[in-house]
């Protein structure tokens, strides 16, 4: 205390001081509103049109008609958002995966299920909670995002994650990096249900148009508070589950014959 008000007695600022706290203030205001920079200057999304809590968009998945084999919404999103998939990945075992496909087996049946597995868009992220600095945020629509500037790579989130949804960046990002999807080295990424494009008002993330241009229509993207939208009325009629559904963390993705 005794050395700030030694400090308040001191002579008034110099023009170059005021830049410098200027800036470093500036700089600050990057914290305390984890996202607005990164998705405002990577997306154009204006400053009196937030994101809306009207809206939950969330992603119906159709284990049924999920194919075996088939890797089409992986590769979507890995030419959408700039990561490298593992198999065509250097360190396969640091690989991100925004989206991977899981084959699962009954072991009482022998029945074959697969499963795209990606972020689930928790309307309680459990990543957000432990985040020690509020890069890991969820917006008012429901996606759940990583602040770039202000994550410093702790992984706390990836901890907390009960998908191992995340990922952290090992490797320098060079010529994969999208101009609209920024990404660094050593930040926690994961899916963002193709912000970038929701921003725009496309209104499909790459992995279902990928999986309905070929033919699968396993993967269904839309806003799940509109009783009007395709994937509120597929949810009306068919059985759906949420992956861990006793931890009560309201998914924004369902699954149905799991």
């Amino acid at each position: 205390m005794s050395e700030l008000n030694s400090m308040s007695n001191q002579a008034p600022e110099s023009p170059e001081r005021r830049r410098f706290v200027g800036a470093a203030t500036a700089a600050a205001g990057l914290a305390i509103a984890p996202g607005v920079m990164l998705y405002q200057v990577a997306h154009g999304r204006p400053d009196d049109q937030p994101a809306s809590s009207a809206v939950r968009w969330g992603m119906l998945v159709d284990t049924t008609k999920c194919a075996t084999g088939c890797d089409v919404c992986v590769s979507a999103c890995s030419t959408e958002n700039g990561w490298t998939p593992v198999a065509e990945s250097k360190h396969p075992r640091q690989a991100p995966q925004w989206i991977r496909k899981l084959e699962l087996e009954d072991p009482l049946t022998q029945m074959e299920t697969n499963l795209p597995m990606l972020c689930q868009h928790c309307a309680e992220p459990p990543c957000v909670d432990v985040c020690p600095t509020g890069a890991s945020f969820k917006r008012a629509d429901g996606i759940v995002l990583v602040n770039r500037h202000t994550c410093i790579g702790c992984r706390y989130c990836m901890m907390a994650c009960p998908y191992k949804a995340r990922s952290l960046v090992h490797e320098p990002l060079n010529d994969t990096q999208k101009p609209d999807v920024p990404r660094g080295m050593g930040c926690v990424e994961a899916c963002t249900f193709c912000v970038q494009k929701v921003d725009r008002g496309d209104g499909n993330t790459a992995c279902a148009e990928a999986c309905t241009a070929a033919g699968h229509n396993a993967l269904l993207f839309g806003d799940m508070n509109d009783p009007e939208s395709e994937i509120s009325r597929r949810l009306r009629e068919l059985p759906t589950k949420q992956v861990r559904a006793d931890l009560n963390l309201n998914l924004g993705v369902r699954y149905h014959g799991i």
